[in-house]
């Protein structure tokens, strides 16, 4: 518990963090009142994460208001499956970013590594369509780096950790993102 109240107060004291996330909000929020989508996706604790974030935004975090164009890509389980047996793992969020990204949409992955081969070809992609990225990581972001407009990388290497900072910066991303889609 002390290692994580660390964190955050590290988080909290971080000005470069701090703008990323206000950057990132501001290009979501744009992105959304165009109406293009912001496609979100993740594995395994960064995939049930994904979801949360959708399902924040598709639904409602604390405003009653429309329903945001948000799709969690590691939700359809049939594209998953079928593609990962008949083509390979690494390009699942890839191959769905080619199917429902546009140029004017964000590419929002999550790996607590930055080094997920499936998260970081979808933002490869969605970077060469012409779409912005974010990618939330830990410390050092790892190859996401190579992909992301915003890089909410926050200061851990241990997984349980990292997930557990990246839930309270979401919550502060859709809580705001509301504020601006209303």
């Amino acid at each position: 518990m002390n290692t994580n109240i660390q964190n955050l107060t590290e988080l909290s004291n971080d000005s470069i963090f701090q703008n990323q996330v206000e950057l990132a909000i501001e290009a979501v929020a744009t992105t959304l009142k165009l109406g293009e989508p912001v496609l979100v996706f993740g594995n395994g604790g960064s995939a049930a994460d994904a979801l949360h974030i959708s399902g924040e935004l598709v639904g409602k975090f604390n405003l009653e208001r429309r329903g945001l164009n948000v799709i969690c890509l590691n939700s359809n389980v049939t594209v998953i499956t079928a593609w990962s047996n008949d083509v390979n793992y690494e390009s699942i969020f890839a191959r769905q970013v080619e199917a429902h990204g546009k140029a004017r949409g964000i590419a929002w992955g999550l790996s607590t590594s930055g080094n997920s081969q499936s998260v970081v070809n979808a933002l490869e992609v969605a970077k060469k369509m012409g779409m912005s990225t974010i990618a939330m990581t830990g410390r050092n972001g790892g190859e996401c780096t190579n992909y992301a407009d915003f890089l909410l990388n926050v200061p851990s290497e241990v997984t349980p950790r990292i997930q557990e900072l990246h839930l309270p910066v979401y919550h502060y991303m859709c809580m705001e993102i509301e504020k601006k889609c209303k």
